[in-house]
């Protein structure tokens, strides 16, 4: 992998929430292309997804809080790159701990964007349900309107514009992120759908025809590398990010789910909403312009879990 020259042959990547359910799957990825990496983690969730790193001496650890000024002032010193993922992740988890999920989201990213200087490069992941409910047919590009529905869409929509509006940063709007994860999470659409195949072999399906588009986490952690790789040659902006053959309802998704476990069966019901009434077909041609495409499908992460689960039986993974 070739840097940008301007960072020199190694750059310095600070990774916040590194021991997440991204965090852990970027960090080897990141180490293995030759970065130095501080991970930041208050590691309340999980303590152990990171140990297999502990045996590179690129990698410093610091325990603490993104919303502690000290500990952030401390991450930063030498950090080129910037990849903040600490958050609380989704409508459910954010309505659960509102007050975590409005620090955390927003004014985190509000005290970093403070303190970095100006040629510390921040890379953020937002999400594309910032787009709300759409008619499910009309592909959102970067510049469709944003009409976030929940706490969890508002909160990285207005982490999203302080960054922009401050210059030297690029902000991912990410699908929903499926596979398997040394912190593993079974909440998210395509693990749960999965899970659920796993282990009751049915489910209730809720606004069957609403579409979301699907991304697998180990593109996420080559789309951070590559826009590492890229430095100031990839644009200051949003980028959506997901399969582009991957813009699926609901119930197109548990055809495939039945694709990778046989037998599993589901009934659709008029009740129930997604609390971010996620809805819209996303266009992720920007980012493929610039050289990046997502490329692991959503049978191939299917696949994985199924071989997962034969491990994690028994066992919850969740976002709290």
């Amino acid at each position: 992998m070739v840097y940008d020259s301007a960072m020199g042959s190694s750059p310095h990547v600070l990774v916040t929430g590194a021991a997440g359910y991204l965090g852990s799957t970027l960090v080897p990825r990141l180490l293995a292309a030759g970065c130095r990496v501080t991970a930041l983690d208050d590691f309340r969730v999980s303590r152990t997804s990171l140990l297999g790193c502990a045996g590179d001496s690129r990698l410093d650890v610091i325990r603490g809080d993104v919303r502690d000024e000290a500990t952030v002032r401390r991450a930063l010193a030498s950090a080129d790159v910037v990849i903040p993922l600490a958050g609380i992740v989704g409508a459910p988890a954010c309505d659960r701990e509102p007050f975590d999920a409005v620090t955390i989201n927003r004014d985190a990213i509000a005290l970093l964007n403070r303190l970095r200087s100006p040629d510390q490069r921040v890379l953020f992941p937002t999400t594309n349900s910032g787009y709300g409910k759409t008619d499910g047919t009309t592909a959102c590009d970067e510049s469709t309107a944003l009409n976030p529905v929940s706490l969890y869409g508002r909160s990285k929509v207005e982490a999203e514009a302080l960054l922009l509006d401050a210059g030297n940063a690029v902000t991912f709007r990410l699908a929903t992120v499926f596979g398997v994860s040394p912190r593993m999470r079974l909440d998210l659409l395509v693990n749960d759908f999965a899970w659920r195949a796993w282990r009751d072999r049915t489910l209730v399906l809720f606004e069957a025809d609403y579409v979301r588009n699907f991304v697998a986490v180990e593109d996420v952690a080559d789309l951070f590398a590559f826009a590492v790789e890229k430095g100031a040659a990839l644009d200051d902006g949003p980028y959506n990010f997901g399969l582009s053959d991957a813009n699926l309802s609901k119930r197109a998704l548990c055809e495939l789910v039945r694709g990778a476990f046989p037998g599993f069966t589901w009934t659709e019901s008029a009740t129930g909403t997604d609390p971010d009434q996620r809805n819209y077909v996303i266009s992720n041609a920007k980012i493929e312009r610039a050289g990046h495409k997502a490329t692991r499908s959503v049978p191939a992460g299917l696949e994985s879990l199924r071989r997962a689960f034969a491990m994690l039986d028994g066992a919850t993974f969740g976002n709290a």
